[in-house]
């Protein structure tokens, strides 16, 4: 009985041992993020099925608040000593990550631990706004373009047709008749600066800062304040007065009028399809449309927002091969496609676009060919290749005060702009004189 007793002890043993050491063998790679609701649910799911996939590797998805949150703790986890692998910073954090030294660039990662990966497929706008010197600094994950939502409930209450408006004339006529059809919001947006100031600069190929966008050095001055941006604001500014514009604060929180059925109009990220699908099921019915344009200008881009992966300094080298072997599932054709489809971000490849075309996937869902359309028709110049601002975030928060000013007719157009600028400038100068 005692050998028989040994002999169970022992199996017992080595079958234990046998289960939990490939999960203590896992390399942990941590991967923070700020995506909520649907996309956090995305995010999750992706890191769950690159677990599944593989016994090496376990990484693990960290909410950490909102971009700018988000970008914060992981500066002030690099400086002390504590980084993740992997942090998600929005594109307005592009310039701070690549004067900050605490990079390791994805291109060189990947090319460090044997990975080939065909950069030259990602769509153009993507890989020019997040390359130096010709190469890929951050990993392409989540970008998006804003595009034109429209409620078309509330169009057929007003007894509109169903058609999206084209141009800024369209909007404010629109917006009117919404209104008086007894609509709580004739037109809205969320992301006021991205989509009203900054995307409406590269539409209509108008310079935003010096240095082509500070693309070709670092920014120190903002260029809104000319008959563009003036004309832009007074035009938003009259439609607070008349009712007509309903400005619902910064950051993407005049989403909730949208997605509760109140706004005609709403200019927002292409992201957004998913969570206004999800608030408008079973409500509401509504459809998408480019950016309106304002006549008399030329024609430009839509500029790219949302986020990129960035690899922080300070890792192991078995760690560092993890992230890359991440980065090479996040980078398949299928998972590019599967990611685009139930999230409403671009495809950021040219595979990607042609596996959603030939599935058949944007003819069931129109409204996620907006963004690609309008992304691949346009013109991308100096102008409208992106912007790249130190302390951007602190750039578009000294914007958006303004234009809540001007907004409120506490100000006229011109003299927000102007204040917005020298606000702006002494930021620029102020990031400017660190990284010298």
């Amino acid at each position: 009985m005692e050998r028989r007793a040994g002999i169970v002890f022992v199996l017992t043993v080595v079958l234990l041992v046998g289960v939990s050491a490939p999960a203590l063998a896992r390399t942990e790679i941590q991967w923070w993020h700020a995506m909520t609701a649907v996309l956090g649910e995305r995010v999750n799911e992706i890191a769950a099925k690159f677990n599944a996939s593989q016994n090496e590797y376990e990484v693990k998805a960290i909410y950490k608040g909102s971009y700018p949150d988000t970008l914060n703790a992981a500066i002030a986890a690099y400086r002390a000593k504590q980084p993740p692998h992997i942090v998600q910073v929005f594109e307005v954090g592009t310039q701070t990550m690549l004067s900050s030294g605490a990079v390791y660039p994805v291109f060189q990662l990947m090319r460090d631990n044997g990975i080939a990966v065909d950069w030259n497929d990602l769509i153009g706008p993507v890989k020019s706004y997040y390359s130096t010197a010709g190469n890929l600094y951050s990993m392409a994950f989540n970008s998006s373009t804003p595009i034109l939502f429209y409620n078309k409930d509330l169009f057929k209450k007003a007894g509109l047709a169903d058609t999206p408006p084209a141009t800024w004339d369209e909007v404010e006529a629109i917006a009117k008749k919404l209104t008086g059809a007894g609509a709580k919001c004739g037109f809205s947006a969320a992301w006021p600066s991205w989509t009203l100031v900054e995307n409406m600069y590269a539409l209509h190929d108008q310079p935003f800062a010096d240095h082509a966008n500070g693309f070709d050095g670092l920014a120190t001055r903002l260029q809104i304040n000319g008959a563009f941006g003036v004309a832009m604001m007074e035009l938003l500014q009259r439609g607070a007065k008349e009712g007509w514009f309903t400005y619902n604060g910064r950051l993407n929180k005049a989403e909730a009028n949208m997605g509760g059925g109140e706004c005609g109009i709403f200019l927002s990220s292409s992201a957004y399809i998913g969570n206004l699908t999800r608030a408008s099921d079973g409500k509401f019915t509504w459809g998408t449309g480019p950016l309106p344009r304002m006549s008399g200008y030329p024609q430009g881009n839509s500029i790219i927002g949302g986020a990129t992966l960035w690899v922080m300094k300070g890792a192991k080298p078995e760690e560092y091969k993890g992230v890359a072997q991440f980065f090479k599932y996040l980078a398949s054709t299928e998972n590019q496609a599967w990611w685009a489809g139930v999230t409403g971000y671009l495809p950021l490849t040219n595979a990607a676009v042609k596996a959603m075309e030939s599935s058949g996937h944007f003819q069931k869902n129109p409204s996620q060919r907006t963004a690609v359309t309008q992304m691949l028709g346009g013109k991308t110049t100096p102008n409208s290749q992106g912007i790249r601002l130190g302390n951007f975030a602190s750039v578009r928060d000294a914007i958006e005060e303004q234009m809540e000013n001007i907004f409120s007719g506490k100000k006229a157009a011109k003299q927000g702009l102007d204040d917005a600028v020298a606000k702006s400038g002494e930021i620029l100068k102020e990031f400017a004189a660190l990284y010298k």
